[in-house]
């Protein structure tokens, strides 16, 4: 039992790669806990993440049972694509003038014919 009172699960590699799986998840700010917030993916660390599973999946290459292969390959597959898509987004940038925006100064309106 945990000093919280609630009993660890038992340490599995299902569990490993679902605490890494989750924990990048979190970097890439697709999971939340409380309030939402504007904090921006922390990509390098989601990478490191990633990159930590891949080296599991390399060193256990050929020891695995048939399910557990397909679930580190399944969650490689997709934390990458989520990395990719994260890494693809621009911050938010601040609106533009509008073009229908009347020009506060006189010597920026246009000359009338």
């Amino acid at each position: 039992m945990s000093d919280s009172g609630f009993p660890l699960p038992p340490p599995t590699f299902e569990f490993l790669v679902f605490s890494l799986k989750t924990q990048t998840e979190m970097q890439l700010g697709l999971l939340r806990f409380g309030e939402e917030s504007n904090e921006q993916p922390n990509l390098p660390a989601a990478r490191h993440a990633i990159d930590l599973l891949a080296m599991i999946a390399e060193k256990t290459k050929g020891n695995l049972t048939l399910d557990e292969q397909r679930l580190i390959e399944n969650s490689l597959t997709e934390l990458r694509f989520r990395f990719v898509q994260a890494a693809e987004k621009k911050p938010p940038q601040p609106p533009a003038e509008s073009p229908t925006e009347k020009p506060t100064d006189p010597e920026d309106a246009p000359a009338s014919s």
